[in-house]
């Protein structure tokens, strides 16, 4: 690609990418981020797919069994409150045609 005169190459200081800025549009008008250094190879796909297949199945399951056990313990909560309940005397609730 031809550089024009109103065109500055920068060099990102974090990403470390290539940002062609031009002066007179003050905008950036390109960007070549470099080379990945951890990117995946193709041959190690069918192991990334498999490992990330475990880690659904294993999240999948811990939320099925939280559910399961869900339902006992908002059981022994409801019970709990109806012990209290049976505990606190009966009062009337004040309305406002009592206090006249």
């Amino acid at each position: 690609m031809t550089k024009l005169a109103s065109e500055v190459e920068v060099v990102c200081p974090c990403c470390h990418s290539t940002l062609v800025v031009d002066t007179n549009l003050k905008r950036v008008v390109s960007l070549e981020e470099p080379e990945r250094e951890d990117k995946p190879e193709l041959d190690d796909a069918q192991s990334i797919l498999a490992g990330e297949k475990a880690r659904r199945e294993a999240l999948f399951e811990q939320s099925v069994s939280e559910e399961k056990s869900r339902g006992s313990v908002l059981s022994k909560r409801f019970e709990e409150a109806l012990k209290q309940a049976h505990k606190e005397p009966i009062q009337r609730p004040t309305r406002d045609f009592d206090l006249d």
